[in-house]
């Protein structure tokens, strides 16, 4: 290895080094994990915190001098934790077996940050402070001293951005002189008022005088008085000690605070007399350190935010920003969609004539080729286009801060709801897949809203529900307009639809807190971030391979099954008519008091698995044929409907039943894994479907009732 590369992957060494393992913390939103994935590359692992269902990441990487394993953390404001994922960032850094933390902070809003940065160095003094974005910093006119704060701090403080590659370099420097015990820090102590600081006095020496611990004496003791018992719980159990037991400490502790109290210092008042203490020791750091060119940088921010979150204009320019992202979806999609499913059915004639030339037997080749496989190519080209168009803007919305905008902008009503705004972001998440929300829904720290999330989550239609929206919508609504007037059409009526979905999530999630999830709506810090130009490329990648081949691939290991299914009901044949239709007509009635018929419930209830077949299953059972099947244009495929006796009332319960309905199978059982009972798997089944029959018959027969007067 040569002097002049500072980071290398482990793969590349083949000299043996002293192994490190370095925490990397930080606020939400300030580049943590591209600084894990600049200095880790692709030599990483995710999997989750043992017993809780927060991801983790770990990566590896070598210096000159060490090997490392960076453990990322999840991001947190504060070590007091009120959530899982803050739960699990203060014990990694209390507890973990690290040899240095580095904290991750945002250039452009460091008086935030710093708060961070002064609970970790209360607890260790391996901290390195890594200010990125220091180019946003520049573009905004501000200008931070470095060193300044490195002085202030007494810890190494250095600046990072992502174009600025020398800055990895010299923060593995930094690092290995800090794990080499070439450099010393001695954080600054945060004084307390003086009755605060006499109660820390006490435990502390009464800790000194009976343990030698690793924990920093006067942190704990700040704890015990705290009284968080969730923390002292986790204290007992990683270090084996029980305060309480010990005479000398439990004495310390009744008389510092009785103390408090003689001072009219109640448990709350202590605690927000120590957060004061800590942002006020925040806040003169970031005054003799950071200096504006501009009073106002974040002017235009600000003057964005009065359009986005403004009171008259907020929804409206969501609505806007929804139809765009619908109307790029659909318009991009179909060229792509039609040009993979050409392919993929070509491959399928090569397929036959294979099973053919080798003599196999004609069930042989329908089970596994017009049924599997021919199921998997129209879920593949039916999900892949959308979802590789529609996942990276969302994804570019998430980059550029505009998400969290629209968790605020929905934070009120869904504290009418009796629930937090942070379920908007699981809504927007399930936009893409209601499994991905559900997992989503882990940002939630109330189990109770939490819970509320997760079974509202499907009211929200998935990326396999578009098409069969589009479709109605293009035959029925919108078939006499062509070209872009076509799509535009086509994405305002189905923003439309999507609206009508969001108020019945609200609606539902405020029965809910009213009746079995009673409870009071938590407070949650939401911040808003400076606006930002998305990386595109990073984005694209980025989105493709954690989000859009993830669902495919569990959309493709359910749908595989599901197809020879569908063959087999389509052509086994009891008295002369196919299982299919026996179904079909078991349905019939029922599906007729919703204004649909048999075979559409039915193809439902095939589409479980995968709900982008629930269209082919139909044209499949009204033509008689033994495979899926679709027609080349929307014409023909409304004729053959109409045929069947569709009207205008069929196409509007079709659309309202593919909105609320059961969740597939691979939602239903990521809500599984998620919630851990059959119970609420059950709910999450039942609900939407209820609202959805309920609904199709009300207006099936309220419409006939007006017919009648």
């Amino acid at each position: 290895m040569t002097n002049k590369c500072a980071i290398t992957p482990p793969s590349i060494c083949t000299t043996e080094k002293p192994e490190k393992t370095i925490a990397l913390a930080g606020n939400p939103n300030v580049g943590k994990s591209t600084i894990f994935n600049a200095l880790t590359g692709m030599n990483q692992h995710t999997g989750n915190w043992a017993g809780k269902t927060v991801t983790n990441a770990k990566g590896y990487f070598e210096t000159k001098l060490h090997s490392y394993t960076l453990v990322d953390i999840p991001g947190t404001y504060s070590l007091m934790a009120h959530s899982a994922e803050e739960e699990v960032a203060r014990n990694y850094i209390c507890f973990g077996k690290h040899d240095a933390v580095i904290i991750v902070c945002d250039a452009t809003c460091l008086e935030r940050n710093m708060n961070l940065v002064l609970q970790t160095t209360e607890i260790t003094k391996n901290v390195i402070v890594c200010v990125n974005m220091m180019d946003v910093a520049k573009r905004k006119h501000i200008n931070i001293n470095l060193h300044k704060m490195s002085q202030l701090l007494k810890v190494p403080v250095l600046g990072t951005s992502v174009k600025d590659k020398s800055s990895l370099q010299r923060l593995s420097r930094v690092l290995d002189n800090l794990t080499s015990n070439r450099c010393v820090n001695n954080p600054p102590k945060i004084n307390y008022q003086p009755e605060i600081e006499n109660a820390i006095d006490l435990i502390e020496s009464a800790i000194s005088d009976s343990y030698e611990t690793e924990i920093n004496p006067r942190w704990l003791s700040i704890k015990l008085l705290e009284n968080d018992k969730s923390l002292i719980k986790e204290i007992f159990s990683r270090i084996c000690l029980d305060f309480i037991d010990n005479s000398k400490i439990a004495e310390a502790i009744d008389n510092a605070k009785q103390l408090l109290v003689e001072n009219n210092i109640d448990n709350e008042t202590f605690k927000d007399s120590v957060v004061a203490s800590i942002y006020a020791k925040a806040e003169s750091i970031c005054i003799q350190s950071v200096t504006y060119e501009k009073g106002n940088y974040n002017s235009f921010d600000r003057k964005v935010d009065k359009i986005l979150t403004g009171k008259h204009t907020a929804y409206p320019v969501m609505m806007v920003v929804l139809a765009i992202i619908l109307w790029l979806t659909i318009s991009a999609a179909n060229y792509p969609s039609r040009l993979l499913s050409e392919f993929l059915f070509m491959l399928q004639e090569k397929f036959t004539l294979i099973f053919n030339a080798l003599e196999a037997p004609p069930w042989l080749e329908g089970l596994l080729i017009q049924g599997m496989y021919r199921t998997l190519a129209w879920v593949v080209s039916v999900m892949l286009p959308p979802m590789a168009i529609f996942f990276p803007l969302f994804t570019l919305l998430e980059d550029a801060g505009y998400l969290p905008r629209i968790a605020y902008n929905l934070d009120k009503p869904l504290q009418k709801c009796s629930t937090c705004g942070k379920q908007a972001l699981t809504m927007c998440m399930g936009f893409g897949c209601n499994a991905v929300g559900v997992t989503g829904c882990r940002i939630i720290d109330s189990p109770r809203e939490r819970l509320l999330a997760i079974l509202t989550n499907s009211f929200v239609p998935c990326n396999g529900r578009f098409p069969t929206l589009i479709a109605i919508i293009s035959m029925f609504f919108v078939s006499t307009t062509i070209g872009v007037l076509s799509t535009v059409s086509s994405a305002l009526l189905l923003t439309a639809f999507i609206i009508l979905g969001i108020m019945v999530t609200f609606f539902t999630t405020k029965i809910l807190s009213s009746t079995v999830l009673r409870g009071i709506p938590s407070s949650f810090t939401l911040e808003l971030p400076p606006y930002r130009k998305p990386q595109v490329g990073k984005v694209i990648v980025r989105s493709i391979f954690d989000r859009t081949l993830f669902v495919l691939g569990r959309a493709v290991a359910v749908a595989a099954p599901a197809g020879m299914l569908i063959w087999l009901m389509a052509n086994v044949r009891v008295n002369e008519i196919t299982l299919l239709k026996h179904c079909s007509n078991f349905f019939e009635p029922f599906g007729q008091l919703m204004g649909l018929d048999g075979v559409i419930i039915m193809a439902f209830i095939l589409g479980f698995p995968a709900n982008e077949t629930v269209v082919p299953i139909i044209i499949m059972s009204y033509m008689s044929q033994g495979s899926l099947t679709e027609f080349e244009n929307i014409f023909e495929m409304k004729e053959l409907f109409m045929q069947n006796v569709w009207n205008w009332l069929t196409a509007v319960n079709m659309m309202i039943f593919t909105l609320m309905h059961w969740p597939c199978s691979t939602t239903l059982i990521t809500i599984k894994k998620e919630t851990g009972s059959w119970k609420w798997t059950l709910v999450a089944f039942l609900l939407p479907t209820i609202i959805g029959i309920l609904l199709c018959i009300l207006v099936t027969q309220g419409i006939k009732l007006l017919y009648l007067l």
